[in-house]
């Protein structure tokens, strides 16, 4: 398993590198497009698994709404970013407080609208912060990973207390809080070592100071977690351990992106205070 996963990683990283440091900027947004759209197809074959066809018309309806939406005007996209970040902040806590007693069955219609709304929300707010600057994108990225690498080793470490035992056992609150502690660690690493203007947590920092910019932190870092709980009680109220099989070693795509979903549009919404 593990030879696998190294596998696929260095395909991965042998076609995004590329990408990211020898192509224009359209090219990443094409990258980013594919992988939404097999995070669509993932989150269709979740909702309805025997209905083959309805996963592809899915991805398709979520291409068309980024399309539609690419050509009209900016508003329309920060209605689409501004709709994601009011659902993570106002609703997904009242569904993960459920835990495992919800039906798949009788939410299917909202979940086909939700993943309508927040995977071209995704795509709208990893193409704007590349538009800010290909540092400042990899660096509010990279904000999700560190989160998630603290998570594991301090939650391997000193985990006792489950953080959300119906949903994903394997996570901590101590392995939660030691994520924070890095992300704080990595936002001042980016503030001292790069330029302000060159990522979110300098530009932060620099327009209302230090307090908002830990607090910023605070939030991204803790709705990364909240994307990640998000589909692992979709994936269980499913039945399933993986969206899918695309990524030997890795499962599906949104086990991938399930923490860039919440966090990216916030970033955006973030980005575009500044």
């Amino acid at each position: 398993m593990l030879k696998t996963r190294v596998i696929t990683a260095l395909v991965l990283l042998a076609v995004l590198l590329p990408i990211l440091f020898l192509l224009p900027a359209a090219y990443i947004g094409a990258f980013f497009l594919v992988a939404l759209l097999a995070a669509a197809w993932e989150w269709s074959r979740l909702l309805a698994p025997g209905a083959a066809r309805a996963a592809y018309l899915y991805a398709l309806f979520c291409l068309v709404i980024i399309l539609l939406l690419g050509m009209q005007n900016v508003s329309w996209q920060f209605s689409l970013l501004l709709l994601a970040v009011i659902f993570w902040f106002f609703i997904a806590p009242f569904i993960l407080a459920k835990g495992m007693n919800l039906s798949i069955q009788k939410l299917r219609p909202f979940y086909v609208v939700l993943g309508l709304i927040l995977l071209p929300a995704t795509w709208f707010a990893l193409v704007f912060l590349r538009e800010l600057g290909l540092v400042f994108l990899l660096s509010s990225m990279a904000l999700v990973w560190v989160a998630d690498i603290g998570a594991y080793f301090v939650g391997k470490a000193f985990g006792r207390r489950k953080l959300a035992v119906q949903i994903s056992p394997g996570k901590s609150v101590e392995g939660a809080v030691g994520g924070l502690v890095l992300s704080y660690i990595y936002a001042l690493a980016c503030v001292f070592f790069l330029p302000f203007d060159s990522t979110l947590f300098g530009a932060w920092a620099i327009r209302f100071g230090w307090i908002p910019m830990f607090l910023m932190v605070t939030v991204l870092t803790a709705f990364s977690v909240f994307g990640d709980l998000f589909e692992s009680q979709l994936k269980r109220l499913a039945g399933v351990k993986d969206s899918s099989h695309l990524l030997p070693g890795h499962g599906g795509v949104l086990d991938r992106v399930d923490a860039l979903i919440p966090t990216m549009p916030i970033a955006a919404l973030l980005a575009g205070l500044i």
